[in-house]
């Protein structure tokens, strides 16, 4: 499951969640890739189109696995503070602690 050693346990389960939930969301659009790790920008140009919901989500998954590839995930992105191992698995494409997920739009 982690096939990166500089990659965390709950940085790897989170990998793996995310993976599986872009898996979930685009089953019904083909991406032009079998790559199961190719970015939601593949899923855009499929012919069948998104709701905007769906690239929404899309959107935050690539992101949540942009700052596990940076080595940033689990960092608020506002106050720069640990995320808190519940809120990562409870929501794993979370970008900010509880404290300010109250005060960002």
């Amino acid at each position: 499951m982690n096939d990166d050693p500089g990659m965390s346990r709950i940085e790897a389960e989170a990998r793996e969640v995310l993976l599986r939930r872009r898996r979930s969301l685009s089953e019904d659009v083909p991406p032009h890739s079998g790559d199961p790790s190719a970015r939601w920008s593949d899923y855009e140009a499929a012919s069948e189109p998104l709701s905007e919901q769906v690239r929404r989500e899309l959107a935050e998954i690539d992101a949540a696995l942009m700052r596990i590839a940076e080595g940033s995930y689990g960092s608020c992105q506002s106050c720069g503070g640990p995320m808190g191992l519940q809120r990562l698995r409870a929501l794993p494409e979370a970008r900010y602690c509880l404290a300010c997920s109250g005060h960002v739009p």
